[in-house]
Parts: C-alpha cells; structure tokens; sequence
C-alpha cells in the first residue's frame, strides 16, 4: 500500500463486511448532496457539451486534439448514449468514496475552485480532495484501466492521453499544495488502490502547460503521434496501424482520412481483434 488512508480504508471495509460498522447522517447527507449535485451538473445544467475551453481536466491533452475541439468539433464521433451514465458513475464513486474517507477517520479538505496563472493565460479547475496537505484526484475505471493503465505512475505517465499527469501538476500548482496521486476505484469489482505520484516533476509539468496554452492560441496544428508498423508473430507485416496515443480520440477519422478499422489481416483467431489500419492494407 502506497498511503496511510489506505489502511484506515480497508480496516472500515472489513468491519463493515462483518456488519461492526454503523454511517452517520452527516457523511449520509454528505454523500447524497454530492451525488444530487452530479444529477443537476450531468442532466439540467443547462450548458450545452463540447463548448471549447483550456481548462484543467483537458489541459494535459494532446495538442491535436485540442486543436479540434476548438476549430472542428462537428468532426467528432457521436458521443454514446451511455456516456452521461458513465459520467455518472464516476459522480457517484467520488461521493461515496469521500464518505467512506469520512467514515474510515481520513481528515481531507473538501474540493476547491483554483486558477493557475500562466503567462498569458489562466486555466481554471476544481481539485477532488487533499489529504495531508497534497492534491489528489478520485477516478473510477474499467477493470483493464484499473490493472494496466493505473499500475503505476510511470506506466500512466508513459500513454497520458486523457491528460492526469499535467491535470494533478495544476491542480498543485494553482493550489500551492504538494502533488499527491490518484485515487483509483476498479467500477466492475469495487478495488481500490493509491497511486502516488512520485516521479511527477512539477515545473517540468507546468512548462508543458504553457507550451499547450501557446500552442492552442497560435492555433498551431500539428500530429502528436505518427503511425506505428503493424507486427504479428513478431514481424512486421508492411501495414501502418493507428498509434496507441490516438485510439480514443473522437476525431481521429478526421484526421487520419485513410483510417480503416477492421479485423486483423494476419490473425488466424476465430473472432480477430479489430485494428485501426492507416493506409493501403497488405492482406495475405
């Protein structure tokens, strides 16, 4: 285990398993008015989705895609219509992990609007919770997030495309705080793990943020990723696929026009994984 909260965690889980445990009303109102304020946010704020804004939770995000939520948001793929209900998921996986923080005696500072300063800009956010005077973020995932992505904060920090990295740095930065990590809860199975950020350098961080800042506003398009050559068995087949970096970018059929995702060519499996191919396909 990575944080001490950990512990208090499971020793609260434990005993609640064994029914020793009782929640009181306050950290039940707490969790309710957490997750009702999600209802409104997710289903009747009002505010129309995808409006452009450098903001912490996409600042840490490649360039190119930014560049397309600003300039060609028409372009993206159709959000599914299970995408609020996973948004709210995740609402409500915060709520009730805070409360079980609460309940376990995890003393934490509640979340807070912060700006940090840039030259030439500011990037607003809200941070999700500080624990022992550092920031940390709450984050629901997949059970092959859970394992692969948030193994550990280099293997996160090496295929970023969702932006945590440069995220937590301003959440630090603007809050004057120390980085902490994540907090990370496995949605199909209820797991739970901390994920310290412990090779996070903080001025390195904010200096890529601005270099996004600058790029967005020159309006300056250019591929953070380029294609990657196709191998199976070991060997190379001739065919470009899609760069990992790219695999769940909303716009990539736009910008990669001779994109193609189909079974792969060379797999002789039943039902073969799909492959996003770029280019001609060599099929044997």
């Amino acid at each position: 285990m990575h944080h001490r909260a950990e512990i208090a965690l499971h020793q609260y889980m434990e005993d609640a398993v064994q029914g020793k445990t009782e929640m009181s009303e306050e950290t039940i109102e707490q969790v309710s008015s957490d997750v009702a304020e999600a209802l409104h946010k997710q289903f009747g704020s009002g505010k129309k989705r995808g409006d452009f804004k450098l903001r912490m939770s996409n600042v840490g995000r490649p360039t190119c895609q930014l560049w397309y939520e600003k300039n060609k948001p028409e372009v993206a793929l159709p959000k599914p219509t299970t995408f609020i209900m996973n948004m709210m998921l995740g609402d409500i996986v915060e709520a009730v992990f805070k409360g079980l923080l609460r309940e376990a005696g995890v003393r934490y500072e509640e979340p807070e609007h912060v700006t940090l300063e840039l030259d030439g800009a500011s990037v607003n956010g809200t941070y999700d919770i500080v624990i022992d005077g550092a920031v940390d973020d709450v984050k629901s995932a997949s059970h092959w997030s859970y394992t692969n992505k948030f193994e550990s904060y280099d293997k996160l920090a090496s295929g970023d495309g969702f932006g945590y990295v440069g995220q937590l740095a301003g959440y630090a930065k603007a809050s004057g705080k120390d980085v902490g990590g994540w907090w990370v809860v496995n949605k199909a199975n209820g797991q739970f793990k901390y994920v310290p950020a412990s090779g996070l350098d903080l001025d390195t961080e904010v200096a890529k943020i601005q270099t996004t800042v600058d790029t967005v506003k020159e309006n300056r398009f250019e591929r953070c990723f380029a294609p990657v050559e196709e191998k199976f068995r070991g060997k190379e087949t001739g065919n470009k696929i899609l760069n990992d970096g790219c695999k769940f970018c909303a716009y990539r059929f736009d910008c990669w026009d001779t994109l193609t995702e189909r079974p792969a060519v060379m797999s002789k499996a039943k039902v073969p994984p799909t492959v996003s191919y770029i280019g001609d396909v060599v099929v044997p």
